[in-house]
């Protein structure tokens, strides 16, 4: 069993997730907090393995709980749940160890879904003799990597989300479109979708490169 603390400023809010986390198969929530004393004093009294975790709360930055829980050396994990759509919210989520970040409104299935692939990741961490690196790969792969599949718009495939992101990760220096749809093995059109994506939500940057005429070039370089 998985326990989960629910932290959001809105009374209601906070009573909607939880009731969708106490319909999700191998989850219960085992408190709620308002505010990030509240949050900071759950987590050290309740040892939570998640903390759904809104940014916005009355008297600090969600992500200033997430220092105040690291320090005091509590290791549970912390999944973003926020109306926060700036590219540096969602940067420094990724910096600072948040296993996913879900956009506010959201529905069951939304939840369901990263709470599913949480508890998947989770199991196989635990389960898996890492012997090289292939075991590790093979284990950051179930489910997705929760820096790609989150919010990934209409039309865009988490496993080719996955192969960009890759190819980035892999190459010293900055990508543009057409070379990351030659690494990738897809349209320039496509990879450029998913560049602009990563861009967009500040876990890839973009620089101009500037030729003899024309347009200047966009190139990528991943971030986190």
């Amino acid at each position: 069993m998985i326990d989960v603390l629910v932290v959001d400023d809105d009374f209601m809010v906070a009573r909607i997730h939880r009731g969708f986390v106490e319909r999700i198969d191998g989850f219960r929530v085992v408190g709620t907090a308002s505010t990030g004393e509240e949050a900071v004093a759950a987590v050290d009294r309740l040892r939570p393995d998640l903390v759904l975790l809104d940014l916005y709360l009355p008297d600090m930055f969600g992500l200033d709980v997430v220092t105040r829980i690291r320090a005091a050396r509590h290791d549970c994990d912390v999944l973003v749940i926020s109306a926060a759509r700036e590219a540096e919210a969602v940067r420094r989520a990724v910096r600072y160890g948040a296993v996913n970040y879900l956009l506010k409104p959201f529905g069951f299935d939304e939840l369901r879904t990263r709470l599913e692939q949480y508890a998947a990741r989770r199991t196989a961490l635990r389960a898996t003799v890492v012997a090289d690196q292939a075991d590790v790969d093979r284990v950051l792969s179930r489910s997705g990597s929760p820096a790609t599949t989150a919010t990934l718009p209409r039309g865009l495939s988490p496993e080719t989300a996955e192969l960009v992101e890759r190819a980035l990760r892999e190459h010293e220096g900055t990508l543009s479109a057409s070379e990351c749809a030659d690494r990738v093995g897809i349209s320039r059109v496509s990879a450029r979708r998913y560049l602009e994506h990563f861009s967009g939500t500040g876990r890839a940057e973009v620089t101009l490169k500037y030729g003899a005429a024309g347009r200047p070039e966009r190139r990528y370089t991943w971030l986190t």
